[in-house]
Parts: structure tokens; C-alpha cells; sequence
């Protein structure tokens, strides 16, 4: 009988460590070299810096190839903006993720009864997360930041920019010349995964980038939290 038992044992570890295994695994990279878009004409700004991370969900290694990493789903984050000084959050609370593969959540175009085109604005189409799935081996890249023209400042960038006033540049997440430490977390099937960043963005727009923050600024970050 003790055969019968052990066997048992062995196979519930043995499923328990397969599916540990293939559980996601997320890890962030910061994009490198930042995107730089020039804009065609009739848009709020003529050029800008987009700053992104890159969120990968990690191969199995070679020799569990035999194996199937999950999917991670229904991927969705929040980014806080902290002091770099003391790691206060900014704003006190979290700007919702965009995932910059999604549409842009642009208004409907419409035309009246009598001929007249207008924009209707969903606020669905702002106010819901931005969720997405990421399969094993694959990356998608999530927006942080956005500067433009000969602005100093910046703006942290989501689904808002799209409907805020003005347009692209949110008072609501705007950022003075300096630099900040940044917190992303993004969930997936109760699992998370957090990165922290430092933002620069005391100098022209062409230095305007991310950097990994380092350990004392992450414990900053972590007093706060």
C-alpha cells in the first residue's frame, strides 16, 4: 500500500511543479531608443518623444522546451510618478496603463440630423483599463511618458491624453522639468510584476529617456508605498 501512496505523492509534486513552471513570467525592459514621431499637420504637436517599456513573458529555457509556458492574461498595470528626493508620489494616486498596441480610443465621428459633423466622446472608452494578453516568448510595449515640441515638460500617457484639454498634453498628469522616479505594475492572473525607473527629463527632448532605478531609489519608492 505504502507503493500505492508514494507513487501518489510523486505524481501531485510532480503536476504541481509542471504548472509552477509554466506559469507566466513576466519581466520589464525599457525601449531603447526612445520613439521620436514626427506629426502630419492638423495634430496638437508637430514632433515628440514617447518614453515605453517593453514587458516580455520569459521562454521556458531550453531543456523544459517539452513544456508549454502559459499565457499571461488580461494583462493590466498602474504607473505611479514619484520625487526622485524622497520618493513621494506625485500626483498621490495611479495613472492607468496603456498598452501601446491597443487602438487609440479616438472620439466616434458622427454626423447630426442636419448634415453638421460632430464628435461623440465615450467615456467608456477612456476610463476602462487597457488589457491585454501576452504569450510565452512575446513582448508588448506599454507607455509611460510624452514630450513635445520645445515643451520642458512632460506628461505621463494613457487613454486621457486622447480626450483631454488640450489634447496630448494632460494637466492631469503633467510633469515640470526634473527628474522622477518611476513605479509600473502591471497584474496578470494574480500574479504581478513591478518595475522602478528613474525618468529624466531636465534636459532637450532629445535626452529625455528612462533608466533603471537603483536600489536605494527603489527603497525610497518602497518607504512610500
Amino acid at each position: 500500500m505504502w507503493q500505492i501512496a508514494v507513487g501518489g505523492l510523486i505524481t501531485i509534486v510532480t503536476a504541481v511543479i509542471v504548472e509552477y513552471l509554466r506559469t507566466p513570467s513576466l519581466e520589464f525592459s525599457i525601449e531603447n531608443p526612445p520613439l521620436d514621431v514626427i506629426f502630419r499637420e492638423n495634430r496638437p504637436a508637430r514632433e515628440g518623444r514617447h518614453l515605453r517599456l517593453k514587458l516580455l513573458n520569459k521562454p521556458l529555457p531550453s531543456w523544459l522546451q517539452w513544456l508549454q509556458r502559459a499565457a499571461a492574461l488580461q494583462c493590466r498595470g498602474l504607473i505611479t510618478f514619484h520625487h526622485l528626493d524622497d520618493g513621494h508620489d506625485v500626483f498621490d494616486r495611479a495613472m492607468v496603463v496603456r498598452w501601446a498596441g491597443t487602438p487609440e480610443p479616438l472620439p466616434i465621428q458622427a454626423f447630426s440630423s442636419d448634415g453638421v459633423q460632430i464628435q461623440i466622446f465615450d467615456p467608456m472608452r477612456i476610463t476602462t483599463e487597457s488589457r491585454i494578453d501576452i504569450y510565452p516568448a512575446e513582448s508588448e510595449l506599454l507607455d509611460v511618458a510624452a514630450r513635445f515640441d520645445n515643451d520642458e515638460d512632460c506628461y505621463g500617457w494613457n487613454n486621457e491624453a486622447y480626450f483631454s484639454n488640450p489634447l496630448w498634453k494632460n494637466p492631469s498628469w503633467r510633469l515640470m522639468r526634473g527628474r522622477y522616479l518611476v513605479r509600473v505594475e502591471v497584474s496578470s492572473s494574480g500574479r504581478k510584476c513591478v518595475g522602478f525607473f528613474r525618468m529624466i527629463n531636465d534636459g532637450v527632448r532629445s535626452d529625455f529617456r528612462l533608466r533603471p532605478a537603483t536600489s536605494e531609489e527603489i527603497q525610497r519608492i518602497d518607504r512610500t508605498v
